[in-house]
């Protein structure tokens, strides 16, 4: 499916004039870009939507290891394009888009919630739409967990004070912060600004 150029969010990184639609990512909209949009407009790999078709038609692109199989597939926030390099899927201090080479092959994900689903098994829910089983019952929702190219966590981050984050929605979104201490919401400390923050708005790294 596409969208009005104008219908684009404003952190998807292109021209607000042009070609009056633009393809619009199959699923979690406000937290994704196309791959189309990736390799055209930020990577500048391709100078039209065919050339990256025809990229992904010779296997050459793949998000999180697995191989893309249409140009509007969602790349989501903190998830890993494999490209003529790696990268990771970021916000600027702006707030908007951007994809940064990375050698790191596994990726950020924040936890948004768990249940247990048998004995001593936990399914941990992540923001990309993972779902993960785990036995450690550490894991909390609105921790981060980085996952490894074969979906198994390999480090655990708990949100907690003295913590080192990310913002991820609203008036401070892509700032980078410090936690001060997490009780119904996050008090972090932005650019010696201290602000307060819904829990959900802030990936620990």
């Amino acid at each position: 499916m596409h969208q009005t150029r104008a219908q684009t969010s404003k952190q998807i990184p292109i021209p607000r004039k042009g070609t009056k639609y633009v393809a619009r990512p199959l699923r979690n909209l406000k937290n994704s870009i196309p791959v189309v949009i990736a390799v055209r407009d930020i990577l500048k790999l391709a100078r039209t939507a065919a050339e990256v078709k025809k990229m992904i038609n010779s296997k050459l692109l793949k998000i999180n290891g697995r191989e893309v199989k249409d140009y509007r597939n969602s790349i989501v926030l903190f998830n890993l394009l494999h490209a003529d390099k790696l990268y990771v899927l970021t916000l600027t201090e702006n707030g908007r888009f951007t994809l940064e080479e990375t050698k790191d092959k596994d990726r950020l994900c924040k936890v948004i919630n768990k249940k247990l689903v048998e004995k001593n098994k936990i399914q941990i829910n992540l923001h990309d739409g993972t779902n993960v089983l785990t036995s450690d019952k550490k894991i909390k929702v609105n921790d981060s967990v980085f996952l490894s190219p074969e979906k198994k966590i390999s480090k655990h981050i708990s949100l907690e004070d003295s913590k080192n984050c990310i913002i991820i929605s609203g008036r401070y979104i892509g700032k980078h912060a410090k936690v001060l201490s997490v009780e119904d919401k996050v008090k972090v400390l932005i650019n010696e600004t201290e602000a307060e923050l819904e829990k959900r708005s802030v990936v620990a790294k």
